[in-house]
């Protein structure tokens, strides 16, 4: 076996690679219309990584110089023995910071587990705060189950909750002020984050699809904003409610695109090494882990070798009646 070069993972556009995105699952117990269709086809088990071979590519990535990971889904908590992965997790020292994205339907059963399992943050998506809506939204969802799970979780402790909001026109833009207000209620982040082209979900997301600028003109005559330089390691650009601990994030890939500071990759639950949300560039990784059970070194060397083929930016584009990615978010990871 051979040792990795010092350097870690650096792409050919000169960006360092620190930020591993793992899906442990595209299966989910929400069907949100901006993400999935509604007779989703799931991956069958053996085609899924195992949860061993999921936290050893965690440790693949962390020994090229990944410092921060990010587990995801579909939704990752309905991943059967979810409590084993994050004690392996939590155990890798090179791993600064672990954080996850939820639903949060089944947060309330795995609060404890994840704060003493060294989660530093929790990302929660809320897209409505009206039952009948949010469940027209997210197809199954029930938002009581929710708002249980973000009580749990601050009940536990983690003070870096945050929302993650998907606003659509003339279907939820009208709460982007009350979701506002809740977060400040319940001392927490919220970030809003534009539509992305992905996947053939039956809608027209030019005609749902409502700018960040827009949300952050009406938000700014509601609240005082101040600009900030502050930074969760991801895209999203912070402005801080004045006189609140609520700050108020924008991930906007259409009219602010992030991609010169991108230092993200992203592993699908099928062991697919992405190297752009939206572009097809990838690497297999699941036959690599397979064939080779007792050394890394090949892994290492196809995720080195990645960084040659990982573009510049996504190139999303509204104004085609076709998704820019063919594959759902749930495929690769949100």
């Amino acid at each position: 076996m051979q040792n990795p070069p010092s350097l870690g993972l650096i792409d050919q556009f000169h960006r360092k690679i620190n930020y591993l995105r793992l899906s442990i699952t595209d299966r989910c117990d929400f069907r949100c219309v901006y993400c999935m269709s509604d007779d989703m086809q799931f991956l069958p088990r053996d085609e899924v990584l195992s949860l061993e071979e999921s936290l050893r590519l965690v440790k693949i990535f962390t020994s090229l110089g990944v410092t921060k990971l990010r587990v995801t889904g579909g939704e990752p908590l309905v991943r059967k023995n979810i409590t084993w992965l994050f004690e392996g997790l939590s155990q890798i020292e090179d791993l600064k910071e672990i954080v996850l994205t939820t639903n949060g339907s089944q947060l309330a059963h795995h609060a404890h587990m994840l704060k003493t399992s060294r989660v530093k943050r929790i990302n929660i998506s809320l897209d409505s705060l009206d039952p009948i809506l949010f469940k027209k939204i997210t197809r199954t969802g029930d938002l009581d189950k929710v708002m249980l799970g973000i009580n749990e979780a601050i009940k536990e402790g983690f003070s870096n909750l945050k929302l993650n909001t998907v606003l659509m026109k003339d279907v939820n833009d009208h709460e982007a002020i009350d979701l506002v207000n809740f977060a400040i209620n319940k001392k927490m982040d919220i970030s809003f984050i534009e539509e992305m082209p992905l996947g053939d979900i039956g809608h027209k997301r030019k005609d749902t699809f409502i700018s960040n600028d827009e949300v952050l003109k009406k938000l700014q005559a509601h609240f005082n904003l101040i600009p900030t330089t502050f930074t969760s390691g991801g895209p999203a650009r912070y402005w801080q409610i004045a006189n609140q601990s609520t700050k108020i994030g924008f991930i906007s890939p259409h009219s602010h695109n992030f991609c010169d500071t991108c230092n993200r990759v992203r592993v699908s639950s099928k062991g697919e090494l992405f190297l752009c949300l939206g572009q097809e560039e990838k690497i297999e990784l699941m036959p690599l882990l397979r064939q080779h059970l007792d050394d890394d070194w090949p892994i290492q060397k196809a995720i080195l070798e990645s960084m040659r083929i990982k573009p510049e930016s996504h190139d999303f584009n509204l104004e085609t009646n076709k998704p820019s990615v063919i594959r759902f978010m749930s495929h690769t990871g949100g």
